[in-house]
């Protein structure tokens, strides 16, 4: 009878250590495979370090600038593959696109200091088609009236002053 006694309380240990830990292994699982929202940013990535006391992982952010002259917004990533960091320590003073997906609700800094996690990087080749040059104003037509003649002193230096508009005309 002692045995059985031993084995129950060993049962319930078992449950009670083993259940809740398979519950957040399965509650993590969840969270960092599915992805609460997905998009890309474009910026210029300001830093980007390999950090963490235990857990290392990437981080990095980037500089949104949605019109030149603008201040720029700053967004926050980690990247958790290294084929990807690599790629974005490549491309770091260069214009980029990111790719990113969004994870909440994950329940530690083992895993990254943010929520969104950078998949891919491009380089975009040429930045001037982010920001077309703006449309030129419409000029509106010149005045049809012509314009009185008055002699130019600056082409004959003889040429008498012109009188102010309104004036009599001098008789020479």
């Amino acid at each position: 009878m002692q045995a059985s006694g031993r084995s129950r309380k060993w049962k319930w240990l078992f449950w009670l250590l083993i259940v809740p830990a398979l519950l957040f292994a399965l509650y993590v699982w969840f969270v960092i495979s599915w992805s609460y929202s997905t998009g890309e940013r474009a910026g210029y990535i300001q830093k980007f370090s390999h950090r963490g006391w235990l857990c290392k992982t990437w981080e990095g952010e980037i500089a949104l600038i949605t019109m030149p002259g603008t201040v720029a917004e700053k967004f926050f990533f980690t990247v958790r593959d290294d084929a990807v960091a690599a790629r974005i320590n490549a491309s770091m003073g260069q214009r980029v696109t990111v790719t990113y997906n969004q994870h909440i609700g994950i329940p530690t800094d083992c895993f990254g200091d943010t929520q969104y996690f950078v998949t891919d990087v491009k380089v975009v080749s040429d930045p001037s088609l982010l920001f077309p040059p703006p449309a030129p104003a419409k000029s509106e037509p010149a005045a049809a009236s012509p314009a009185p003649a008055t002699p130019s002193t600056a082409t004959d230096p003889g040429a008498a002053p012109a009188s102010p508009p309104g004036a009599p005309a001098a008789n020479r």
